[in-house]
């Protein structure tokens, strides 16, 4: 017998999948005959988009973009470890006001299209603003930032549009929901795990301004996209409507967000990503500057971020196949301890420990990197589907991207302490003596949104749900006379539906 359960989705609210279905064995028997079975039952083009977006843009592209801007900020603007940790988390901000983007992209079509022309516009901010970046030989560092902070928010445009694609399909066509899931999720995953192996080697060859012009052809493909992408001309749009309905969704919003059982776990979301101190760029200028450090070259750093994001694809694995079932609170209180754990590698690394018991540098930090990203996986996934489970229905997108802004604002925040945190310990390109100590702070601090966790609902992932006059259920009738005015679907997939 099938037995449907409900399916939480990275990108959108939580979806009915059917639970005899196994994803995880056409994915890995028939690849080329499951993205054929998507692209007749959805479209070509929507597949193309998630591929391109999620695993060349996102996954490629992002990965190869976070190797560059390190090494750009400290070997071509030369500027201090805070510094750099506290500019690259400015470049965030785009991401904190995704909800923005959502609901332009849903209330305010452009030449009749609400995705298409969003698409294009992205592409086209991203391939202007690297160009400058790569082309430019003498760029001051805040013209270098108002670059990035572009390409950043033309990646977070194309990213929330095609969010709100996958959202919708997710709940229209309920039989394929983990599909796409899935299908997102291994693009993401595959895509940063080549763009990290590729990524220190390209920045040896061709400089890291040279790795900025190279992210042009990932922007070039998401325009590429805007052009092909199907969808449903709307002729006759009253942009008059444009305000009420921005007004609407506010309200919508603000009425939601004054819910105890909403803003409890969104504060606690918001404390647990900020407490966790973010000194990256400390390590990273150890792990290259530094003459008492490992010294790692570029082409082992590109491979050490590599093997992490293996790390990351076995916690998501992990979560699925052991604890997507236990309840949310006890969860978090396990990640979250493991997570404090898992710091003390870095101390031990720092301090040299690990050469005293016989364990090379190399080695010491694989292992390293691949258990730090299995646990923040780990970490993450609870409060990902947490996030999911508090969108009510009718602005489930639009919802979802003020929720996942709170978490990047967390996550920027978190930057801008470590900053701070550097900086009192003036830890420097030249001295790291404090280092150790910092790691041992931020190490603490992860420890602190355990007092917070009475903020977390008790209730099992599977069976947690928000009252319903918040959700605002309505009939299965109601909801498809109203199908036709959200323009949140594609045409193709519409009338794919009809031909069914």
């Amino acid at each position: 017998m099938v037995v449907e359960e409900e399916q939480n989705l990275e990108n959108g609210g939580s979806v009915h999948v059917v639970k005899g279905e196994s994803n995880f064995r056409n994915v890995v028997c028939g690849p080329v005959r499951w993205l054929k079975m998507l692209s007749s039952e959805l479209h070509w083009s929507f597949v193309f988009g998630v591929v391109s977006l999620y695993g060349i843009n996102q996954g490629l592209g992002g990965s190869l973009g976070r190797v560059a801007t390190e090494y750009y900020m400290k070997d071509v603007q030369k500027v201090q470890p805070s510094e750099s940790q506290a500019l690259t988390a400015i470049t965030k901000i785009p991401w904190i006001i995704k909800p923005l983007w959502g609901i332009l992209t849903d209330v305010l079509p452009i030449f009749g299209f609400h995705r298409r022309p969003y698409f294009i516009l992205a592409g086209v901010l991203g391939v202007v603003s690297l160009l400058f970046i790569s082309l430019h030989s003498n760029l001051h560092l805040y013209l270098a930032l108002l670059w990035m902070t572009i390409s950043s928010a033309a990646m977070a445009i194309a990213d929330v549009t095609i969010d709100a694609c996958t959202a919708y399909n997710s709940i229209k066509h309920p039989s394929l929901a983990s599909d796409m899931q899935s299908l997102c999720s291994l693009s993401s995953s595959i895509g940063a795990l080549l763009g990290f192996f590729m990524s220190g080697i390209l920045v040896h060859i061709v400089g890291s301004k040279g790795v900025f012009g190279l992210l042009t052809f990932p922007f070039t493909l998401v325009s590429v996209v805007g052009i092909v992408f199907s969808e449903p001309h709307v002729p006759g749009f009253s942009y008059k409507q444009v305000n009420q309905k921005f007004t609407d969704a506010g309200k919508a919003m603000w009425r939601t967000m004054k819910c105890s059982d909403v803003w409890r776990p969104s504060l606690y979301m918001y404390i647990s990503l900020t407490l966790g101190l973010n000194i990256h760029e400390g390590l990273f200028y150890w792990f290259t500057d530094s003459k008492d450090g490992p010294l790692f070259a570029q082409e082992t750093v590109g491979f050490i971020l590599s093997i992490g994001s293996i790390g990351s694809i076995l916690g998501a694995m992990l979560y699925q196949l052991v604890l997507k079932d236990h309840p949310f609170r006890g969860l978090c209180l396990w990640t979250q301890l493991l997570f404090a754990l898992s710091g003390m590698l870095d101390l031990i690394l720092v301090l040299r420990l690990n050469l005293k018991f016989g364990l090379p540098d190399y080695l010491f930090i694989v292992v390293d990197e691949i258990v730090s990203q299995m646990i923040g996986r780990l970490k993450w996934m609870p409060l990902l589907v947490l996030t999911s489970k508090l969108c009510p229905h009718g602005i489930e997108g639009t919802f979802f991207a003020l929720l996942m802004s709170i978490d990047n604002a967390g996550l920027m925040t978190s930057s801008w302490l470590g900053g701070i945190l550097l900086h009192v310990l003036k830890v420097t390109r030249t001295e790291f003596g404090n280092l150790w100590l910092a790691v041992l702070v931020r190490n603490v601090m992860r420890l602190l949104p355990l007092c917070f966790l009475f903020l977390v609902p008790k209730g099992d992932q599977n069976t947690f749900k928000l009252p319903d006059e918040i959700m605002g259920e309505e009939s299965e009738d109601s909801e498809d006379e109203k199908e036709g005015t959200r323009n949140l679907e594609l045409a193709s997939l519409v009338q794919a539906v009809d031909r069914r």
